[in-house]
């Protein structure tokens, strides 16, 4: 964890993170931004109030958008938050891109792509890097969810970067998963096969206004039939052809999650999911907290690393002696 950004405090421009939290509750947008910008640079003064923040949510509906690089995620987000919009709803999006393995840092297109959609919408849109995160989320993804969702957001939207067969974390983020599929972008087949496709609650086949987009919906339409797409629960996920730029059936789109929604609670598969998300956000937080203590006590992690390196012990003992189960190695 981070100490208090030394210049800030010294102007004392600096607000305690707990003088945040009852904006942030009565939905104050600056708050909200700040509180983020803390989760995202993980300083220990933040720790106290995203606890008491976490203790005021799970209201929220959680709609993760995921699929292949290209397949037109940021405009079919754009159009599900004018969608959700025009409807009352106070729509959250917390829009992933990839961090430079060299710099860290992202374009953050996502935000530049949605702002006319949010701004027309008084939607919040905030966009983070994964800073070497894989899986398609950033490491502070869901803290930011917590906050929106403590502020009375809800559908909280989640668009991960463009993932591969296993880059599925959001999986274990979100209530209910949209995959994207877009024809044209090589083999349809292999894009079929991806493993991203199985954890689909809704498929949907982006610029459905192209003659490919019809022999990709009965193709996935075939395979749910064959049950060559697995599924996780009772639900029957839908195969909709859309156009985010024409808008065609984007209210259909809108109207499945909805249903989505409704089955979770009725079926009692909600609590599964919740159990899910709680569970990976566990092992996270403890992986996350234990590569941040010897990243501070490089020298410890050094001389392990080197007797592996000699031989002298093998890397499952030099873990279990860095995490103190010497005794059980």
């Amino acid at each position: 964890m981070k100490a208090l950004p030394t210049k800030q405090a010294k102007r004392g421009v600096y607000r305690p993170s707990t003088e945040l939290v009852p904006e942030i509750l009565a939905g104050h947008i600056l708050a909200i931004a700040r509180m983020i910008s803390r989760a995202e640079g993980s300083y220990a003064e933040a720790s106290g109030a995203l606890a008491e923040i976490y203790r005021n949510t799970g209201k929220a509906h959680i709609v993760g958008i995921t699929g292949v690089s290209g397949a037109g995620k940021s405009t079919l987000v754009s159009s599900l938050i004018k969608a959700f919009a025009s409807e009352g709803h106070k729509v959250g999006v917390i829009a992933i891109d990839p961090s430079s393995p060299f710099s860290g840092g992202a374009i953050l297109g996502d935000r530049v792509r949605m702002s006319d959609a949010a701004e027309s919408c008084r939607a919040f849109v905030r966009s983070m890097a994964t800073r070497g995160n894989l899986g398609g989320l950033a490491r502070s993804t869901l803290q930011a969810v917590d906050i929106l969702d403590a502020a009375g957001y809800s559908p909280i939207i989640i668009e991960t970067v463009g993932v591969g067969q296993d880059e599925v974390e959001v999986v274990t983020a979100a209530h209910t998963v949209v995959v994207l599929s877009a024809p044209g972008l090589g083999d349809d087949i292999q894009a079929i096969k991806a493993g991203i496709l199985e954890i689909a609650d809704i498929h949907v086949v982006s610029k459905c206004d192209k003659p490919e987009a019809s022999a990709m919906v009965s193709a996935l339409q075939g395979m749910m039939a064959l049950g060559s797409i697995k599924t996780r629960t009772s639900w029957k996920p839908p195969v909709l052809p859309v156009s985010s730029v024409s808008g065609e059936r984007i209210l259909d789109l809108k109207d499945a999650i909805a249903r989505h929604w409704v089955h979770l609670k009725q079926s009692g598969e909600l609590a599964q999911r919740q159990h899910s998300i709680c569970k990976t956000r566990i092992l996270g937080t403890a992986k996350h907290l234990f590569q941040h203590k010897f990243n501070e006590e490089a020298e410890v992690l050094e001389k392990h690393i080197q007797a592996v390196v000699d031989r002298d012990m093998d890397p499952t003992l030099a873990a279990h002696i860095l995490l103190g189960w010497e005794d059980e190695a």
